[in-house]
């Protein structure tokens, strides 16, 4: 069964708002936990693993965990699925698979070290 282009668009446009509601709320979130420097980077035509990455830093490596322990608490409450997480007991760079948005939060000197806004940034993969 074909669905027709109206619909279709229906859907993809309300697929494409609830992408951009979950990410104004994870910046939302970082906002609130005090993160530093968040940056938030559109994958669209560059890779099909997420709509959205999102990298921002913390002060030290408890301030990455409580980040993340937040952001995690926040997710939980908003119902969002199938959310997991890595790296929050050390605190260095914690990697949050969101679905549709993936963030990274780092201690400075780590994300400085992996510079993963300059691989993913406008001349990163897909860009000019």
């Amino acid at each position: 069964m074909k669905v027709p282009r109206k619909q279709r668009a229906a859907a993809s446009g309300s697929r494409l708002a609830a992408v951009d509601a979950l990410r104004d709320l994870v910046i939302d979130s970082l906002e609130n936990a005090k993160a530093v420097d968040a940056a938030v980077i559109s994958l669209a035509g560059k890779s099909s693993i997420a709509d959205y990455m999102i990298i921002a830093s913390g002060t030290s490596s408890r301030h990455v965990s409580a980040v993340a322990d937040q952001l995690g608490r926040r997710l939980r409450e908003n119902a969002v699925k199938g959310v997991t997480m890595e790296g929050e007991l050390q605190g260095d760079w914690v990697l949050i698979d969101a679905g549709d948005i993936i963030i990274h939060l780092f201690r400075p000197e780590v994300r400085e070290f992996y510079g993963l806004e300059k691989m993913w940034g406008p001349a990163g993969p897909g860009g000019a």
